[in-house]
Formats: structure tokens, C-alpha cells, sequence
């Protein structure tokens, strides 16, 4: 796309990645650099050495954004910690993670709020995400829940904290607001540079956090960069939506600087502490975590040399010699990535794009595969032909919309025979006829209670129901309003619908199936349509199976994108 005049949106702007894209952005003169950090200093200091640098430019080209964006607008600028700590918001963090994704949800959400504010042409997503959800360690939660329960201590903080250290329902809220944000600002394109979690090496990895080797954080932040990816994946199959690519460095990322200053931790100077040998602890009985007895705070702080790799912290000497070297995780420089990067938003294939790399190597739907698909339909057929009996859904497949549409068009094919004679009926007598038809034919009738489904009566005023309902979902509540707003929504998703205005929409539907096709020129016999006449056997007959996946197609917009 064209990066000239655009406004890009960098999350991550003040990180080695970060900061590398928005100087090799502005080779090609963007409009506007939103550089977006974790905290309001950050942000504006990368602000502020993008305007000396950059000086011939307007200043107001450069904006800072900041906050937390895996958390809410309100708690944006908190402490992640005591966000978890508060019973109210640890509760809000539960909520928003685990429950639908409504309006609510977005609005509150501190990554959907940025991206409706500044509505960027590109977001550019620097941000370790995989750090970020996995290093919530779900395992060390996890064994102090099971000791809260062994101790019968256990509260609703403890559950609470274990569920707020889930990964997977994280990273698909994390993926869902993203692509609901770039969708609802018009974003023309999202660039993801994403990681492999082990700096490219594998399970051998010698660096961990003094856990196991193969350490099971790591491995869970590997799982995240994987998980991620493949939803990325599918927002790049998603019509209508951004351009998606994601570029994956599979080594250590070096360097932003080399210093002579104090070494620090989690933004803090490491206090310097010491023990004098004359208080050497015996090594015999037990070692106690908590035992500081006879440790003493010098007063100082660690200072020492160290080469600064932006995100991934700091290393002496040393250590950036030991895990640089020929066989370990070795460097790619950042203004390497972000070559990588601007070129593929400025169009170019670099051949290290994930998407595109997915898109070549998984197997997608063969010729052999649409051919003997013809060859399972005309068994099928067959089979229904000798049995007597008709084969339209089981609720296997999902979703329960699907079962619902498929059985209601087989009523309205049990009623009229083709499309152009369900039209000509009045909506009141094709749902009276599909009523009569459910009245006295009880084999279908409990078919379609037995996987699910609930049958509404013309009227409205009455169901029908199984020992299982599978809409509405059942989502720890015990009961539900029949209210009509619920009923319509359940009819939606999966209710099969015997009232006179159901079937006038599935009137509605037909006609435009049939408009769609007559619209196609006469005689034509190219491979440029589908969806002809002859398609639909001239109207002459109705195939619930086609039916429903036209419906998903051009009313659902489910189609596939990419074949």
C-alpha cells in the first residue's frame, strides 16, 4: 500500500523494533507516526527524539499514545498487579476475558479505544504478546490454588487470579478486539512482528528462568506466538477486513545501546545486599525461602557494562558474547526487521511474511477432492432414494443456525416441492402447512428435539424442546427470560421458526436467489458464474444443502476467502 500520507499507528513504537520502523518510515513520508509504549514517558520521550531528528518536519506529525492495551481505558496506566488484587477489577479483568464480546467489552477496552481514536490506515505491532500473556505463569497460580485447596483456604481471589492466568482465552479476546478495532477504523493493513519465543532455538534451549529445561513458561509463550499466528491466519482469510502479515525473527534481537550504568530489573536498580561468612548458614535440616536473617543491604546498586537489547533487557558482557555465538540464538539487527517490514507494507514480497507462508504450505482443497465430492453426493442420493429416508442434520457439525436453516428449508421443500411454488404461497399457509407437517410426523419431529433444536409455533406463543437444548447456551444460569427480544435471538441462531414472517424472509430469500440467477446473461457458458440456473435446476426443485450454503455466503458473509 502507499506510505506516503498514511497514518500508522506503531504499538511498541518505543521499543529496538519499534523505534527502527518509525526511522525506516520516514524514507517514505508517512502523514502521521502514532508511537504508542507502555508508559506515558516512553512514549513521549520517542516522540521527542523523533522530532530533533526528524526537525524539517511538522512536530505534529509525531503523536504519543500509552497504556496497558491488554487491559481496560480505565486501568490502562495501573499496575497490572494491584489491578488482580482489587476483588472489583480482578473480577472486570474475569469478565472481560471470559464473557461475550459486546459493545461493552470494546468500549472498555484500552486497544480498541486507541485504534477508534486514531483510526490509522496501519497498525504496526511491535509488542511481545506472547511475553506478555504467558509470562502470567498460569502454572506457579495454578499450584497455589491446589495449596489454598489442600489447605481449605481456598477464596474466590485464588480462582479468580487462576482464571485470569488462562492464555488461550486471553490471546482470543487479545485477537478478537484487534480485529473487531481494525475493522470498525477502516485500517487498510496490519503488520505483526511476532516471535518464536525461543530466540529460534528448540526444546534444547539452554535459557530459562531457573524452571525446567525445557522450561514450561517458555514453551507456553512459544504456544502463545503459534496460537497467535494461526488467528492471525484466519483475519487474513476474513473478507472485508485489513491485509494481515506477520514477520516471525527467530534470533536474539540486538542492539539498542552499550552502556556503563546501573543494572536494573522490572525498571528498578537491583539493590546490592551481602552475608559475611562469619553468618554462613549450616546445610543441613531446611531451606527456607523467607529466612533474610543476617542479610544486609550494602546501599548500593549493581552498576556494571552491559549491551542494552531493548525488550528483551539488558546482558553484560559476557552473557551477549555467550548467547550471540555461532549455534545459540545468534542476533538479527532491528533496522533488519524493519527493512523486512516497511517493504512488505509498501507492497514488496520479502518471502518472510508468516501469512504468506501459510497460505503456500498448508493444503488447501484439491481437484481429486471437488471431484469425488460429486461421486459422496450421488451415494448419498442413492441411499436416500433406497432407504425412504431423507438425510438433513445432525447438530455435529455446528453451528445450530445451520441445522435450523437446513431443516426449515426441508419443510418448505416437504410443502412445495420447488422454488417457485414456495413463493407463490402465502407465508400463513406455508407455516401452517410445515406445522401440520411436524404435527403428525413424529420421526422428524423428535429428529430434530433430539439433537437440540427447539421448534417455536406459529403463533409464537409455544415450543417444543428436547432433554438437550443447544440455543440458547447454557453459560452457568439455571433459567432465562422468554422475553421477545430472546426469542428472536434464539430463532436467529437456532430455532426452527414455524411463524408466517419466518417463512415470508425465507420467501424473500428465494426470490433473490432467483433474481440473482435470471440476472446472468442467456447462453452463457464460461467458467465466470456459479450460481445459475442451472445451478438451481431452473427453480424446479429445492436443495436445503445449496440453500443454506448460499445463505452463508451473501447473508452470513462466511465464505471462503482464499481457495
Amino acid at each position: 500500500m502507499q506510505i506516503n500520507g498514511s497514518k500508522i499507528l506503531i504499538l511498541g513504537g518505543w521499543g529496538l523494533v519499534g523505534s527502527a520502523i518509525c526511522h525506516k518510515l520516514m524514507e517514505h513520508s508517512p502523514a502521521q507516526l502514532i508511537v504508542s509504549s507502555l508508559k506515558k514517558s516512553e512514549a513521549e520521550d520517542a516522540v521527542e527524539q523523533l522530532r530533533k531528528e526528524y526537525s524539517d518536519k511538522d512536530p505534529k506529525m509525531f503523536v504519543p499514545a500509552w497504556g496497558n492495551i491488554f487491559t481496560r481505558e480505565e486501568w490502562k496506566n495501573e499496575n497490572w498487579w494491584n489491578v488482580i488484587s482489587e476483588p472489583d477489577s480482578r473480577r472486570g479483568v474475569v469478565e472481560d476475558i471470559f464473557f461475550e464480546l459486546d459493545d461493552d467489552v470494546l468500549n472498555r477496552s484500552a486497544l480498541y479505544r486507541m485504534i477508534a481514536d486514531h483510526k490509522p490506515d496501519v497498525v504496526i505491532d511491535c509488542i511481545n504478546t506472547a511475553t506478555a500473556i504467558a509470562y502470567l505463569d498460569t502454572y506457579n497460580t495454578t499450584l497455589d490454588t491446589i495449596k489454598k485447596m489442600d489447605q481449605g483456604t481456598l477464596d474466590n481471589e485464588a480462582v479468580e487470579r487462576l482464571m485470569a492466568s488462562s492464555y488461550i482465552p486471553q490471546l482470543i479476546r487479545h485477537v478478537q478486539i484487534f480485529n473487531k478495532g481494525l475493522n470498525d477504523a477502516g485500517t487498510q493493513l496490519y503488520l505483526k512482528i511476532g516471535t518464536s519465543g525461543t530466540g529460534g532455538m528448540g526444546m534444547n534451549i539452554p535459557y530459562t528462568h531457573s524452571e525446567e529445561r525445557p522450561s514450561r513458561v517458555l514453551l507456553s509463550k512459544t504456544a502463545c506466538a503459534g496460537a497467535q499466528s494461526l488467528l492471525l491466519f484466519l483475519m487474513a482469510r476474513t473478507p472485508g477486513g485489513p491485509k494481515v502479515k506477520e514477520i516471525k525473527p527467530t534470533a536474539a534481537i540486538a542492539w539498542k545501546r552499550v552502556a556503563h550504568d546501573s543494572v536494573k530489573k522490572h525498571g528498578q536498580p537491583i539493590k546490592l545486599v551481602d552475608m559475611d561468612y562469619s553468618n554462613a548458614k549450616p546445610a543441613e535440616g531446611k531451606f527456607v525461602f523467607d529466612d533474610f536473617n543476617n542479610i544486609e543491604e550494602t546501599g548500593g546498586v549493581y552498576q556494571s557494562i552491559f549491551i542494552d537489547t531493548g525488550e528483551n533487557g539488558i546482558f553484560s558482557k559476557a552473557e551477549f558474547q555467550a548467547i550471540s555465538s555461532l549455534g545459540q540464538m545468534e542476533i538479527v539487527t532491528p533496522e533488519e526487521i524493519a527493512e523486512y517490514a516497511v517493504f512488505e507494507i509498501a507492497g514488496g514480497n520479502t518471502g518472510k511474511d508468516v501469512m504468506q507462508g501459510l497460505d503456500s504450505f498448508t493444503m488447501g482443497p484439491t481437484y481429486r477432492g471437488g471431484l469425488l465430492r460429486n461421486t459422496a453426493m450421488e451415494m448419498l442420493n442413492k441411499l436416500e432414494e433406497e432407504t425412504g429416508i431423507d438425510s438433513i442434520a445432525f447438530e455435529l457439525l455446528g453451528p445450530p443456525r445451520l441445522s435450523k436453516l437446513l431443516f426449515e428449508a426441508y419443510l418448505i421443500r416437504k410443502v412445495a416441492e420447488t422454488m417457485e411454488d414456495a413463493v407463490a404461497f402465502k407465508p400463513e399457509d406455508l407455516a401452517n402447512e410445515a406445522n401440520k407437517i411436524l404435527n403428525s410426523n413424529n420421526k422428524l419431529r423428535s429428529e430434530m428435539l433430539s439433537i437440540g433444536l427447539v421448534i417455536l409455533t406459529p403463533d409464537g406463543k409455544n415450543y417444543l424442546r428436547g432433554k438437550e437444548v443447544k440455543i440458547p447456551v447454557r453459560r452457568a444460569q439455571d433459567e432465562l427470560d422468554l422475553t421477545p427480544e430472546n426469542i428472536e435471538q434464539w430463532c436467529y441462531e437456532g430455532w426452527i421458526d414455524l411463524r408466517p414472517q419466518n417463512f415470508k424472509a425465507w420467501q424473500d430469500r428465494l426470490n433473490e436467489i432467483m433474481k440473482q440467477a435470471n440476472s446472468l446473461p442467456e447462453g452463457v457458458t464460461s467458467s465466470r458464474y456459479t450460481y445459475t440456473k442451472g445451478y438451481w435446476n431452473n427453480f424446479k426443485a429445492i436443495d436445503e444443502g445449496k440453500i443454506v450454503g448460499w445463505i452463508f455466503e451473501f447473508e452470513d458473509k462466511g465464505w471462503r476467502f482464499k481457495r
